[in-house]
């Protein structure tokens, strides 16, 4: 699953962008989620190493 335009768009303008492209909204969009995708598997090692199945704040925090 991977954010939406409109989450980028939302997220740039939260962040102070007046006006924001389709084109920037796209890239942040994908980037956004592969970083995700990244820190999301790294977790998933990390408790599994820990012999757990459930993913906890704690992998997500060492996974970054």
């Amino acid at each position: 699953m991977a954010i939406t335009r409109v989450t980028a768009k939302r997220i740039l303008k939260d962040a102070g962008a007046g006006r924001v492209s389709n084109d920037a909204a796209e890239e942040l969009a994908e980037t956004v989620s592969k970083y995700a995708y990244t820190i999301a598997k790294k977790a998933i090692s990390l408790s599994a190493h820990a012999k757990r199945k459930t993913i906890k704040k704690a992998d997500i925090d060492l996974a970054r």
